[in-house]
């Protein structure tokens, strides 16, 4: 591939492996120290870089070392995170330390002030962009969950953007990651250590980010993405350690808008 020089500056010559994980769509370059991510410019690659650097001061996010934009590709060059995905082994044959790391996460996201962010993603945003995802015909039906659509689902993504515009719940703001699944939040023991992927990172009610984490855990416990199913995993154990009840309403509603990003 094609690098601009401020990036082969730093990273020629050095050893680096592929990363897979995730469905982005980016290529990653993890190198001992550093990570290259090269992905198509967008509206979500340029609010990542803008809360990225929003946030260098306020939470446990990567470094930015060089940005640079080449054609349609945008290439970012960051530190490396300390510590593993939520993904990995460590913690998913430890739930009650994966759901400790996870929900001190979230917390941290929600103490963050406000003031001066530079992204809203409360719904009057969110669903004006889900609207251009379906007029688009952007929405990508090989990867939303089995019963959304069909006989016992929604006829399709219109029907479905017609009911979340007449189901919008009351929204709590708070800072929210909005992508927030296993392989985006980092920890090192019982200690997180960081967050990935902030392209959708912004003001949004809290349960947006709850109801992705909550869908991120029932999928990896179930087996999807690893090829193996776990055990041991308490799909309360989220609500128990952030000190809240489940509000499954809300819970389905971020779900199913998720649904069409």
């Amino acid at each position: 591939m094609e690098l601009p020089q401020s990036i082969r500056n730093q990273i020629e010559g050095k050893e680096y492996q592929i990363d897979e994980t995730g469905m982005s769509g980016s290529r990653i370059l993890l190198f001992s120290d550093m990570v290259l991510k090269v992905q198509r410019k967008s509206r979500e690659t340029e609010q990542e870089l803008c809360m990225m650097e929003w946030l260098q001061d306020r939470l446990p996010v990567p470094g930015i070392l060089a940005k640079e934009e080449a054609g349609e590709e945008q290439f970012l060059l960051m530190s490396r995170l300390e510590g593993e995905m939520m993904c990995e082994e460590t913690y998913m044959g430890n739930p009650v330390l994966q759901t400790k790391v996870l929900a001190e996460g979230l917390k941290r996201l929600w103490a963050v002030d406000l003031s001066g962010c530079p992204a809203d993603c409360r719904l009057d945003h969110k669903l004006m962009r889900a609207a251009e995802q379906v007029e688009q015909g952007l929405v990508d039906l090989d990867n939303v969950e089995p019963d959304t659509f069909g006989p016992e689902g929604f006829r399709g993504p219109e029907e479905l953007l017609d009911w979340l515009f007449g189901n919008r719940p009351e929204e709590e703001a708070v800072l929210s990651h909005g992508d927030y699944c296993l392989p985006n939040v980092f920890g090192k023991g019982d200690r997180l250590t960081g967050y990935l992927d902030l392209g959708r990172a912004g003001i949004a009610d809290k349960w947006c980010d709850i109801a992705l984490c909550y869908r991120s855990l029932s999928q990896n416990y179930s087996g999807r993405f690893h090829g193996k199913a776990y055990s041991g995993y308490d799909d309360l154990s989220l609500f128990k350690e952030l000190g809240i009840a489940p509000d499954w309403e809300k819970i389905r509603y971020y779900i199913l808008l998720d649904e069409l990003f």
